[in-house]
C-alpha cells in the first residue's frame, strides 16, 4: 500500500470517528468526514463503499473481540465439565468488561450507542440473545454429562440476561470514565454474581 494512501486512511479514520461520536451513525455525512480530513468525496470513497463500511471499518473490530471473548467463556465453563469436574466457577461478564470493554470505551460507545441506523443498531440486543442461548446450551450440556442442572424456562433467563447485559453497558452508553465504570462496575459485581453463583448452585 503506498505510503500516502495508508496516511490519508489514518487520517479519514481519525475523522469518521471523530463524526460518529459527535452525531452519530444516523446524522453523520461522508461529506462532513471528507471535510474534516480536507479530502474530496472521491478521495474519501476510495478507502470504503459508502457511510456504512466505514462505520463498519471503525466498529467491528470491537465487536470481533466481544463475540470471541463470549464464545471463549463458555468454553472455559464446558470444559471442566467433559473433564468430569463438575461445574467450576471460571469467570464472569463483570470480566469482560472490566478487561475487555470498559478499557476501550470510546470504541464500544461506538458500538452500542452511536449505531442507530446502521447494521448494528440491535447490538445490544442480539449479544444478549446469544449470551442466553449458549448458556440454554451450557445447561443443556450439563445434564447430559449427568450433572443437576438448574431448571430455567427462556423466558426467565432472557430477563436475567437482559437486566445483566443493560446494567454492564449503561456506563459504555453514557460513555463514562474508565474510574467511573470501574467504581460502578464494583456495585454490580456485588449485586449480580452471588445470584448467578445461586442460580448455578456454586
Amino acid at each position: 500500500m503506498p505510503r500516502d494512501k495508508t496516511v490519508n486512511h489514518i487520517k479519514i479514520m481519525a475523522a469518521a470517528r471523530e463524526e460518529f461520536l459527535e452525531k452519530g451513525y444516523e446524522k453523520a455525512s461522508m461529506r462532513s468526514i471528507a471535510d474534516r480530513c480536507h479530502l474530496t468525496a472521491a478521495g474519501l470513497y476510495r478507502h470504503c463503499r459508502d457511510k456504512e463500511d466505514l462505520f463498519c471499518q471503525l466498529v467491528s473490530p470491537a465487536e470481533t473481540k466481544l463475540k470471541e471473548w463470549a464464545k471463549e467463556h463458555m468454553q472455559r465453563y464446558a470444559e471442566p465439565v467433559k473433564k468430569g469436574r463438575g461445574v467450576t466457577w471460571q469467570d464472569s461478564h463483570i470480566d469482560m468488561m472490566r478487561n475487555l470493554v470498559y478499557p476501550n470505551m470510546e470504541d464500544f460507545h461506538l458500538l452500542i450507542a452511536r449505531s442507530k441506523g446502521s447494521r448494528y443498531e440491535n447490538f445490544l440486543h442480539d449479544i444478549t440473545e446469544e449470551s442466553q442461548n449458549r448458556f440454554l446450551d451450557y445447561l443443556e450440556g450439563l445434564r447430559k454429562s449427568g450433572v443437576d442442572a438448574p431448571k430455567i424456562k427462556k423466558k426467565q433467563l432472557h430477563l436475567l440476561f437482559t437486566a445483566y447485559l443493560t446494567a454492564l453497558f449503561e456506563p459504555v452508553v453514557h460513555n463514562y470514565s474508565y474510574k467511573d465504570a470501574v467504581d460502578a462496575l464494583l456495585v454490580l459485581e456485588v449485586f449480580f454474581l452471588p445470584g448467578w453463583k445461586k442460580l448455578m448452585n456454586l
